[in-house]
């Protein structure tokens, strides 16, 4: 017998008849939790209603040969799918059985939920993928609503959703929830784990005046509370200005303003907050895993409306050792990416072995009592993070000393370039080595003498580069009051304008468009094919056909004289990441940038920032003393010597990885002969001791162990951290965690640190790595975690700047300023928030990022 209709309360109901809410419902229902009264209908309903109006076949029709990932031409079809229920008839069968249910009800207003058959499941939750209708009264009303949850199955949104999951589109089908409608004096989501930080011991309630929609939508700002709930007492509780809640009106919902006398009073009580608790914690013991839980207050009554898993549980940030503090400075911020098996066992002990020099360094006999038993870095969820023990009083009078600032701030540039020089002395050696002659395991002697060098010159720059920074700090603190009494706003033009090597690698690129422009060939074939394909071409033996032979070599010889010049640098410090004379599609794309005119030439830049600079040291020195002219000149010269030095000496801070990378190539090669791993790069997913104990089989010509089948685990590990938003300091405040991200007005406010004025909005270009260059649109907004010189070309067509972590005096911070467009440092989480294509406003001013969520 078919059930076209099922009590709330039917303990027979399965997910294939109700779908996840409704199962959901049922089993709190079962458990003694408050759920409002209620029934489901079924999915049969929905399969004979789709039978008998012919729906399915179309829906095919629509479907076959789109692009998915075609925003318009799925909301195209989905409005035509959406035509085809609206006008569909009830079955006789399914309204009548629909009737007598809600009849029992009372006729009351109720709410009317989708209920997916695949919703709510421990691996998928679909939440916000289909409709929800409330303050519906009326059968006629009811079984309009009910149709419309049908639609909704085939929203653009949800369409997306299964292909991204797999999920074949013919085999989905949907159930309703029709539940008496609370009508709540206040409402929220409750999540039985602290989703911030991932504390497993932490509940985290939402609460705002009115329906839930408000807060589900992001209309309103909720209040925030954190309950330790084994203890079942609040840590935190945040009450937000409420400007807007959801009520209940004489035909459906609306959003009006809260009384001034709400807006910041607490949602809920004492009591209140413990007796949600208290279900929130029966909820999870019942499910067996944190849940995300919908609720609502009526009369003083609470009543839960929702359950379902939370399927992507935040990591717990777990601290290896008490007493340390944790932050993503140093060489943590150029390594923003979780790191590879190979640089956390291999890299990281050379990096320490370096580090634990210059602590002794730095601090003398103190150093033991500052540095934690992992050493300088250790490893959190993938995440590279500095430490040290926790005693800021004994860093501050070591750091700050007369004798320690003096080391410091004198003789920067010179100790820099003496750094430099060593640096280069070792990579030079190990280049002139064969190493196809070498064993394997003089290749990894050379590969750790290069990354340890790399180490030491990073440990040395770092008693160099403080020089820039205070330099600049100083001069801009001292002389920024004079400037705006004479109408300059940013003493930053003082500081513009040197040839780094950044600009000097963007000139190069630059004269180079210039010289393809002259020849047109060379300069269709590079417009005409995409950067991927050109790249391809370079590296290939044979030249492609509608380029002269004399043009293409020459071609070649430039680009690679370009790389001579300019490319021994990294885009992060971990040696797993290609360097850019690897991945050539970024310096394509540059060059592609400046051959369609979509970038300013650096020349002309550099050129304009020396007329101004000049001229502001002109305006200014007529408005001072001799005395403080003297202190002007002194500061200006210092910030004008230190500031340069720091950008270039963050660029040859992997000046050593071509080398390790031609290193590691080649063992990599041996290792693919032997059988032991597949592709070149499968070397950098193996540990420290995996890779020492082939070397060995090769050196003895003995049978390789084979690790391929271990790699695809550590890759989808690497892919789970990447998923992570690590904090930018452990152990971190709730406080300061949550009020990183609020909502105004239905949009989300990304804020950070605004290190560049200026307002743009502009569609979102989220690069991940360098091998997302390719993906990045003049005009943009360049959303990365952070970004190292290398970056620099594609500032010149950015609208704007956002990253996860940097502050005012980072790389990205300066080059924004130099080209003029807003930048917003520090935002935690632009790049897991922000989608690719999705408009938002860049406020470097104010220091936020907005956009709709």
């Amino acid at each position: 017998m078919i059930r076209y209709v099922l009590p709330l309360a039917y303990k027979q109901a399965t997910l294939e008849m109700v779908g996840g809410k409704g199962i959901s419902l049922s089993k709190l229902l079962t458990a003694g939790i408050p759920v409002p009264d209620g029934f489901n209908v079924t999915t049969s309903s929905y399969q004979i209603f789709v039978e008998k109006n012919h729906i399915q076949p179309h829906i095919n029709k629509l479907l076959d040969g789109i692009d998915f990932n075609n925003t318009s031409q799925l909301e195209d079809v989905s409005t035509q799918i959406g035509i085809l229920f609206h006008n569909g008839e009830m079955p006789e069968e399914v309204s009548a059985s629909i009737k007598i249910s809600y009849a029992g009800l009372g006729n009351i207003a109720v709410a009317i939920r989708s209920s997916a058959t695949l919703e709510d499941l421990h691996d998928a939750s679909f939440a916000g993928q289909q409709e929800t209708y409330l303050n519906i009264q009326g059968e006629n009303e009811v079984l309009a609503a009910v149709k419309r949850c049908w639609a909704s199955l085939w929203t653009a949104r949800a369409i997306a959703y299964r292909v991204k999951k797999d999920i074949k589109q013919e085999v989905v089908a949907l159930a309703v929830v029709v539940q008496k409608l609370v009508f709540s004096d206040a409402s929220g989501v409750m999540f039985t784990l602290n989703p911030i930080n991932g504390r497993r011991g932490e509940m985290i309630i939402n609460a705002a005046w009115g329906l839930g929609e408000a807060v589900v939508s992001s209309l309103v700002t909720p209040d925030t509370i954190v309950v330790d709930k084994n203890l079942e007492r609040i840590v935190s509780y945040e009450a937000a200005n409420k400007e807007r809640m959801t009520v209940r009106t004489s035909d459906g919902t609306e959003e009006i303003l809260v009384p001034e006398r709400l807006r910041k009073k607490h949602a809920l009580s004492w009591n209140q907050v413990m007796q949600l608790t208290q279900l929130g914690k029966k909820i999870e013991k019942d499910y067996q895993m944190p849940m995300d839980v919908e609720w609502a207050l009526e009369k003083d009554k609470l009543y839960i409306v929702q359950a379902r898993p939370i399927t992507v549980l935040p990591p717990e940030w777990v601290l290896p050792e008490k007493g340390v503090i944790y932050t993503k400075g140093s060489l943590a911020e150029h390594l923003p990416n979780p790191v590879t098996p190979l640089f956390a066992t291999f890299g990281l002990e050379i990096v320490n072995r370096a580090s634990a020099l210059l602590w002794v360094d730095m601090f003398g006999k103190s150093a033991k009592k500052l540095m934690p038993e992992n050493g300088a870095y250790t490893i959190i969820n993938g995440y590279v993070y500095l430490s040290a023990k926790s005693k800021p009083l004994l860093i501050a009078v070591k750091s700050f000393s007369p004798q320690s600032l003096r080391r410091v701030l004198t003789n920067s540039v010179t100790r820099w370039e003496a750094a430099r020089k060593e640096f280069e002395f070792v990579i030079k050696q190990w280049e002139k080595k064969l190493l196809y002659k070498l064993n394997s395991h003089q290749i990894m002697e050379g590969i750790q003498t290069v990354f340890y060098a790399s180490c030491i010159y990073f440990t040395r720059i770092q008693l160099t580069l403080p020089a820039a920074s205070i330099s600049e700090t100083l001069f801009t603190k001292l002389f920024r009051r004079t400037a705006r009494r004479i109408g300059m706003t940013d003493t930053s033009v003082f500081l513009f304008g040197f040839d780094t090597i950044a600009l000097q690698a963007e000139k190069n690129l630059w004269s180079l468009s210039e010289w393809v422009k002259q020849n047109s060939t060379l300069n269709l074939y590079l417009k005409n094919n995409p950067s991927r394909k050109i790249a391809e071409d370079f590296m290939s033996s044979v030249m492609p056909t509608e380029v002269l032979q004399d043009v293409w070599i020459e071609w070649k010889n430039r680009i690679n004289q370009y790389f001579k010049d300019f490319g021994c640098t990294a885009y992060e410090f971990d040696f797993a990441y290609s360097t850019p004379q690897e991945a050539l599609t970024p310096t394509l794309e540059s060059i592609k940038t400046f051959l369609e005119g979509k970038g300013e030439s650096p020349f002309l830049r550099q050129f304009t920032f020396e007329k101004r600079r000049k001229q502001a040291e002109e305006k200014i020195l007529e408005h001072m003393g001799s005395a403080r002219k003297k202190l002007f000149l002194k500061l200006l010269h210092w910030a004008q010597e230190t500031v340069p030095m720091r950008e270039n000496a963050i660029y040859l801070m992997g000046m050593g990885h071509p080398l390790i990378r031609r290193m590691f190539q080649e063992i990599s090669e041996r290792f693919i002969r032997g059988g032991a791993i597949s592709h070149l790069d499968d070397i950098y997913w193996l540990t420290k001791s995996e890779l020492e104990a082939l070397i060995e089989q090769v050196d003895k010509n003995m049978s390789l162990s084979h690790m391929s089948g271990i790699i695809p685990a550590r890759k989808a590990e690497f892919q789970k951290y990447l998923g992570y938003v690590s904090p930018s300091k452990l152990p971190e405040k709730n406080k300061k965690t949550i009020s990183h991200l609020s909502r105004k007005d239905g949009k989300i406010v990304l804020m950070g640190i605004g290190t560049s004025a200026g307002i743009v909005t502009a569609p979102a270009c989220v690069l991940n790595s360098p091998e997302d260059f390719e993906k990045f649109q003049p005009g943009s907004v360049l959303v990365a975690v952070t970004t190292t010189p290398a970056w620099t070309p594609l500032f010149a067509s950015a609208s704007a700047i956002v990253t996860d972590i940097g502050g005012p005096l980072s790389h990205s911070s300066i080059v924004a300023r130099e080209y003029g467009i807003p930048a917003v440092m520090a935002t935690r989480t632009a790049t897991r928030k922000i989608q690719s294509g999705q408009m938002i406003m860049v406020d470097g001013s104010m220091g936020t990022v907005t956009f709709n969520e």
